[in-house]
């Protein structure tokens, strides 16, 4: 299913439909991002440090509940912003596809180089992928009008 803007982009009004493209290249920009998946059958959003290959997002986890769900074929969701408080401009991109846990030695050892370690130690057991089946983004910038 391609990704369809829900609004048109408005220039005069500061915000912007992201697309595909460029969306990709904001995810290689940027180095935390948030995985969202449901745990327990509520959403569930935690902080990832992660990678970007082709059009799936990788991350290390220690978490059974992530790697067990990946490993299912669970539907996840991948987010990432940049948001300049100050200037009330900014932008987000949001992923969702297809979880999986990585297990093929020779895919784990390609990427291990590029997959960053977790910030908090012992909790880069598993590695899991998602596959960015839909990807969309925003931008919003003040308008001229708004000074």
């Amino acid at each position: 299913m391609p990704d369809t803007p829900l609004f048109a982009s408005t220039p005069t009004c500061g915000f912007e439909i992201i697309g595909r493209a460029e969306c990709l290249r904001l995810l290689t920009v940027a180095e935390v991002g948030r995985v969202i998946y449901t745990e327990n059958a509520l959403p569930a959003a935690h902080p990832v440090t992660y990678t970007l290959a082709g059009e799936e997002v990788f991350f290390r986890t220690g978490s059974r509940t992530k790697a067990a769900a990946a490993s299912k074929g669970a539907v996840f969701a991948f987010q990432v912003d940049d948001i300049d408080f100050d200037d009330q401009s900014g932008w987000s991109v949001l992923g969702v596809g297809h979880a999986y846990e990585v297990t093929d030695s020779d895919r784990l050892a390609a990427l291990d180089r590029h997959v960053p370690r977790p910030w908090l130690p012992d909790h880069d057991e598993y590695t899991i992928g998602i596959v960015l089946s839909r990807l969309n983004g925003r931008r919003v910038r003040r308008g001229p009008d708004q000074d």
